[in-house]
């Protein structure tokens, strides 16, 4: 028997007697069909049942832990953020060193807004120069210095002994497929409703940085 809660999606949460919670994130059957008869917003809404929900929660990890730790390793160890490192791998990946700069806010899944001002932090350190595109409209290139390139290069085993640690040493190899599948699916959707971003995934053959 157990008693329950409102939860925080509008389901009732099943609390055990026993003290567990492990079924406390699963709304009831009974509370989920309810709500699909209700007025209102969640009338028809496809709720996560108690597999999905859970491969959500754990997924969660990747998207907001993992990048945080990222972050914070990459500026104790090359005094950079994360995104910066991803600016700076992007434009050692392209010709010259060099990309649009609406091309590189898609590449990294950036603003514009968000783009131009890190780059201004990477610009004050001599790491990355701007320069207008001759001809009409307001275009303009981002490209790499030869300390830009230097930097992403020594931070780039780092980057990657982080990566590993964090997440390639932790699944089998089985599951690297499985991954790079989901990764591929997300990203997909993704562009289906935003088709100007693009994919922040890189391998630069020079250096491998990322």
């Amino acid at each position: 028997m157990a008693s329950t809660e409102p939860g925080t999606n509008g389901q009732r949460r099943r609390h055990p007697r026993n003290g567990s919670t492990s079924e406390a994130t699963v709304p009831a059957e009974e509370d989920a069909v309810a709500s699909e008869q209700s007025a209102g917003p969640v009338a028809g809404t496809r709720w996560l049942n108690r597999d999905e929900r859970a491969a959500w929660l754990a997924n969660s990890a990747i998207m907001i832990s993992l990048p945080a730790a990222l972050d914070a390793r990459m500026q104790r160890e090359a005094q950079l953020t994360f995104f910066e490192y991803m600016v700076l791998s992007v434009l050692s990946e392209q010709p010259a060193h060099t990309l649009q700069m609406s091309d590189l806010a898609a590449r990294t899944a950036a603003s514009l807004s968000r783009l131009s001002h890190v780059v201004g932090r990477l610009e004050k350190r001599d790491l990355v120069v701007r320069a207008r595109i001759p001809g009409s409209g307001r275009r303009t290139n981002a490209t790499l210095t030869e300390a830009g390139y230097a930097a992403v290069v020594a931070a780039a085993p780092g980057h990657v002994a982080a990566v590993r640690e964090y997440l390639m040493d932790e699944l089998e190899p089985h599951e690297l497929a499985t991954l790079r599948r989901i990764g591929a699916a997300v990203d997909a959707a993704i562009k289906r409703e935003r088709p100007d971003v693009g994919s922040t995934a890189s391998t630069p053959p020079e250096t491998s940085t990322s």
